[in-house]
């Protein structure tokens, strides 16, 4: 008892509370929150629709923080909802626990530890992949949400769609969601670490109900369809917007000075070949595949044995303040080539017109991508060459 009274008073003293989103969980709801109760004092319900027993059952529950609306909503609206009611009750932090049983509040502690140690990070419960009935489409389901989680931030995690989460309340207060159901647990994580608050796991222990008992609301049809449509926004976002401008924000003299001298300057590959990757990067920079550049670049570069990091880095010629010139470039030289008017307007538009201007921009672009990469291959092997000459001689 003593322990559990000190993860109270510590999780008092941090101003963290403990959510529980609810949807038909009447079975599970009262045994949920008296576990809860072990560890927190501070304790918001929020009832999600439920149109069975639990709203009455909720009725008989003293000491918690009680909000909702009807009809049902999905388990993002939930979220956002019970964020935005630790935010008017001045908590700093709230722990989303499933209402289902799946998890053991005991695990709580573990939360408070990481969050004392990690201020202001978004904490997510990674559960074992082989915990005892777990099912094989949810092992499936988190190594592909993780890819595509990897693939928009950058970083790795174990376990990214676990429900056991510690949310970071005036970090995430500051930003507006625009999903609603299960796809919003994706969401908000690709969105926090875009904006620089620390995603990181803790291992908890979870439990799965054997098939006959098991209740789930997550409809593997409509929701997964979702899902796939969120992971390709954030994609589009994150290969147009997120990487060029992260890039920028990176581009500083002493950091670039830094990637020559280890990538470069100091490798072992001969100048030939550094300058053969540089190039391959520009050329898929600056083709019409917009979006997908580092992903080809780097693809195809491997089977030509081509420095990877180089090659990526090289694709970043395609960063915002160039690719106005790299389009209008295009657009002017397909222009050119097919003996077509250079000129833009933007009246009486139609499918034809339309369709002749995109001809004309890939034409033009392709032309365009491959006189650059002619250009840099022999300018970036005599640079090498004389960098390299001249940190023997010194």
């Amino acid at each position: 008892m003593t322990s559990e009274r000190n993860i109270q008073e510590k999780m008092r003293l941090l101003k963290c509370a403990v959510m529980i989103p609810t949807y038909n969980n009447a079975g599970t709801i009262c045994h949920v929150i008296e576990g809860v109760k072990a560890y927190c004092r501070d304790i918001i319900v929020i009832d999600d629709g439920s149109t069975d027993a639990t709203p009455q059952l909720l009725d008989g529950v003293e000491g918690i923080i009680r909000t909702g609306y009807t009809p049902n909503r999905g388990k993002g609206r939930a979220i956002r909802c019970g964020l935005k009611c630790a935010a008017q009750h001045g908590f700093d932090y709230v722990i989303s626990i499933d209402a289902d049983g799946q998890h053991y509040p005991d695990d709580i502690p573990s939360f408070v530890e990481e969050l004392e140690r990690s201020p202001e990070s978004l904490i997510i419960g990674a559960r074992s992949l082989t915990a005892e009935n777990m099912p094989s489409k949810n092992t499936f389901a988190n190594k592909f949400s993780n890819f595509w989680y990897h693939f928009e931030t950058g970083q790795r995690l174990e376990d990214t769609q676990s429900g056991f989460r510690l949310y970071p309340v005036r970090a995430l207060s500051k930003m507006h969601f625009f999903t609603s159901r299960y796809e919003f647990e994706v969401e908000v994580i690709v969105r926090a670490a875009w904006r620089g608050i620390e995603v990181k796991n803790i291992p908890i222990k979870v439990y799965y109900p054997p098939e006959g008992e098991r209740v789930t609301h997550f409809r593997p049809g409509v929701d997964f369809t979702r899902i796939s449509i969120l992971n390709t926004c954030l994609v589009t976002y994150a290969l147009l917007i997120y990487y060029p401008f992260r890039f920028l924000k990176w581009l500083r003299w002493e950091n670039v000075k830094g990637f020559i001298d280890r990538h470069i300057i100091h490798s072992k590959e001969s100048n030939h070949l550094m300058a053969l990757s540089v190039a391959w990067g520009v050329l898929w920079g600056m083709m019409p595949v917009w979006g997908w550049q580092g992903i080809v670049a780097v693809a195809t570069g491997c089977f030509m044995k081509l420095n990877k990091v180089v090659t990526f880095a090289a694709t970043n010629i395609s960063v915002p303040p160039m690719i106005p010139l790299i389009l209008y470039g295009g657009y002017a030289l397909g222009g050119v080539i097919l003996g077509l008017p250079i000129t833009i307007s933007f009246r009486d538009i139609t499918w034809e017109s339309l369709a002749g201007s995109l001809v004309q921009y890939g034409v033009g672009s392709v032309v365009l991508a491959v006189a650059a990469a002619l250009i840099v291959y022999p300018l970036c092997r005599l640079l090498f060459r004389i960098f390299k000459r001249n940190m023997k001689e010194s």
